[in-house]
């Protein structure tokens, strides 16, 4: 359905007794890894919008994306809710199986993803003032979500699951990369506070989310490549989550960008310069590895493609991810000057588009057919 295989627990969890419903029946097999495809159409908005030049009509296109993402999180938020209320086997099974809990990481990312989109493009339809209370709402729910599921998920993976070394994954970053999309998102909001306190404890606040985030990855990332190393690649339905391994380096990039942009006047002055300085200090090497992940990345995409590897929801790992990165370059090339950073963004948004296109497409063919709500094979 979703992932590369599928666990046990789902194959033998049993059918609810109140699925009794056709629209309920429908959302039995929906987990929480579909809210990727709403992060990653969010994404296109935002790092859209953030593209240097002008281009006729890109910032229209832009938020009327934003609108389609924001529609998909209240429509997918709305099959969540049946699938829990009717089908709480199945949700108790997702929660017990380590390929599926990690995306529980993914609730708080669209969540976030669409509220930062309502300030970057949204504002433009819905009003300044929707916009903003907009953002503080999604922002507070995907920021909540995002802790709790970076110690809940780990803890389940411990005490709860029963995981062998050869089936570390990407996937297990998702969790993880959630308090780092609030820390690259929240200093949007900073303008918005009373200035003084609310401001600087907002600003700083990201940034320990942003540490809290960064560490975790770098505990979880030496497991992922011993994986790869000693077992070989990743089964081909699951070759697509390498790109989630860009997500934190895009995001952490884009997250030092933001905190340069919105220090001036809120933190001290010996610190905003110091933010100013990380922005280039750590953006410039970690989009280097970033650039050097996607062609392993790609280069191995490639060769499951040849081998036979299918269309399935991870697919959606080619969206969210590249964004980041897109977002990242957009933010060295503010704070650089350099020409190379902007042509790198929009080599990466054209890059994400198609990703997003295909993507797209085909979740909705397999919609419309029935097969990506079927039951597991």
């Amino acid at each position: 359905m979703v992932t590369a295989a599928q666990p046990l627990t789902l194959r033998k969890a049993g059918t609810s007794r109140k699925a009794g419903t056709p629209r309920a029946a429908a959302v039995r097999y929906l987990g929480p890894n579909w809210y990727a495809s709403v992060m990653g159409t969010a994404i296109v908005a935002t790092a859209g919008a953030g593209l240097p030049g002008h281009v006729l009509g890109l910032r229209t296109a832009c938020t009327a994306v934003w609108a389609l993402s924001f529609t998909m999180l209240l429509a997918l938020l709305a099959a969540r809710a049946l699938h829990w209320t009717y089908h709480r086997d199945q949700a108790r099974a997702h929660l017990l199986d380590p390929a599926m809990a990690p995306f529980y990481g993914c609730l708080s990312m669209a969540l976030l993803a669409v509220g930062g989109g309502a300030l970057v493009v949204g504002q433009a339809w819905i009003g300044t003032r929707t916009a903003v209370v907009l953002d503080f709402v999604l922002f507070g729910a995907g920021t909540a979500i995002g802790l709790v599921a970076a110690v809940a998920v780990p803890y389940l993976m411990v005490v709860r699951h029963r995981i062998e070394p050869g089936q570390a994954s990407p996937v297990w970053l998702l969790p993880l990369v959630a308090p780092m999309v609030s820390a690259a998102l929240g200093p949007l909001l900073i303008p918005h506070l009373p200035a003084g306190q609310p401001r600087e404890t907002l600003l700083l606040a990201c940034v320990a989310m942003f540490g809290l985030s960064l560490l975790a990855v770098f505990v979880m990332m030496p497991v992922i490549l011993a994986r790869l190393i000693t077992t070989g690649p990743l089964p081909l339905a699951l070759t697509p989550a390498l790109f989630l391994v860009l997500g934190p380096l895009g995001q952490s990039t884009t997250a030092v960008g933001k905190f340069a942009d919105f220090a001036p006047g809120v933190v001290p002055a010996p610190y905003e310069q110091g933010f100013g300085t990380l922005a280039v200090l750590y953006g410039v090497p970690v989009m280097g590895f970033a650039l050097l992940w996607l062609g392993l990345a790609t280069a191995m995409v490639l060769r499951a493609r040849r081998r036979g590897m299918g269309f399935a929801m991870t697919w959606w790992a080619f969206t969210f991810p590249v964004g980041t990165c897109v977002t990242g370059a957009e933010a060295l090339a503010r704070h650089t000057g350099l020409v190379a950073f902007e042509v790198l963004a929009v080599a990466l948004y054209v890059l994400l588009v198609a990703a997003w296109s295909v993507a797209a497409v085909r979740t909705a063919r397999g919609l419309v057919s029935g097969e990506l709500l079927a039951a597991p094979r």
